[in-house]
């Protein structure tokens, strides 16, 4: 190191702390803020003069308690990913934390912090593994709950036969059920399932408009539907039956939401979105996911308590809901190397759910028969 100094001018620590994109906390004893830089400033939404001198607790409100309690011990080594907190009075964010304690200085840690960038958001390995015990169930039980379910329905049906008229309805309540849950059992199948069905190019406009008929023959009650499609966009390339079942699965959930609303809208965008990209997994160059589909509803938004686990099995704020629509939707875009996203956007009203797809190896193409109105907005 001294030979370098020698070599060159080298910049003093203080100057590359504070070039850093990464918030950077210098923590006194007892977790009070020393000194930030202006990445900290940024995140923290105060200047250093407001900050320093705060207890970190009355700055960051971490959801999980126990990560103060952690940080308390001056001598560890803390990381952690994508946790819930809270900073002033804005609403909950997701942050990465790491904590050090300073060599040569007791009590003395430096902490830094950043948000999750979109990437880490969208790709969700970690969820993934997390799942993995929960989702491999079905491939052990299937068979064994399949049977007796069968043998269960073929029995209401032959007792319905030789009950009276005003007794039978209970039996076919009892047939009705097993259907019930052998569909459930089927959609944790469609979870479970390692098999990745192929990926072909495919027309999102001519996926969107089909999963637009399934909803509007299902009725949708005075909801009105939006499209605002871009004709320039190439196809993607996906599997057209598990795109439709994707879109199907978004689209009925914001037509729920969204039912009780003033005007209930439901907006169907399709657009061209740079930057998105996934690394790692085997690939030797970054798989771009340019193209995005929006389902947009002006619904009240999502519960908060369900809005960090929205993609996890069993996770649902309905009441009749078995909360494995959305986990559905995010395996079945994993598949296809796609990457769904929500977010709530406050000063419009609405949430906006969004695919990330990458193009087909085809190349651009621009998609036929789709008609503009006279503002430009596909109708």
């Amino acid at each position: 190191m001294s030979f370098l100094r020698q070599a060159v001018d080298l910049p003093d620590s203080d100057r590359l702390i504070a070039s850093l994109p990464q918030a950077v906390v210098l923590l006194r004893p007892g977790l009070k803020i020393a000194s930030v830089n202006a990445a900290a400033e940024q995140l923290l939404g105060q200047g250093a003069r407001r900050l320093t001198g705060k207890a970190l607790s009355a700055v960051i409100e971490f959801a999980e308690t126990r990560i103060i309690d952690m940080m308390a011990d001056s001598e560890v080594q803390i990381s952690a990913r994508d946790i819930a907190a809270k900073i002033g009075k804005t609403d909950a964010a997701r942050l990465n934390l790491a904590i050090a304690p300073v060599a040569g200085y007791p009590g003395w840690q430096v902490l830094t912090l950043n948000a999750p960038t979109e990437l880490e958001a969208l790709d969700g390995v970690s969820d993934a593994e997390r799942e993995n015990s929960v989702l491999r169930a079905p491939e052990i039980l299937a068979h064994e709950i399949k049977n007796p379910l069968a043998g269960i329905r073929g029995a209401a049906q032959l007792i319905a036969r030789k009950l009276r008229a005003k007794d039978r309805p209970l039996a076919i309540l009892i047939a009705e059920e097993v259907d019930r849950i052998a569909h459930l059992i089927d959609q944790m199948q469609s979870l479970s399932s390692r098999t990745r069905e192929p990926a072909v190019p495919v027309n999102l406009h001519v996926a969107v408009r089909r999963a637009r008929a399934v909803i509007e023959a299902s009725g949708i009650e005075g909801v009105v539907l939006v499209e605002e499609f871009d004709p320039s966009l190439p196809e993607v390339m996906a599997n057209s039956d598990a795109l439709m079942q994707v879109l199907i699965n978004l689209m009925t959930n914001a037509v729920e939401a969204c039912r009780n609303a003033d005007r209930p809208t439901v907006r169907l965008r399709t657009r061209f979105a740079s930057g998105i990209a996934l690394h790692g997994h085997g690939r030797q160059s970054p798989l771009r996911l340019p193209i995005e589909i929006m389902v947009s509803d002006n619904g009240p938004g999502i519960d908060p308590l369900v809005r960090d686990h929205l993609y996890e099995p069993f996770v649902t704020s309905k009441k009749s809901g078995q909360g494995l629509g959305l986990a559905l939707v995010r395996k079945l875009l994993r598949d296809m190397d796609g990457r769904i996203s929500h977010d709530r956007d406050k000063f419009a009203g609405q949430t906006n759910f969004r695919i990330h797809l990458p193009v087909a190896d085809t190349g651009a193409r621009t998609l036929p028969d789709v008609g503009t109105d006279d503002r430009g907005v596909i109708s």
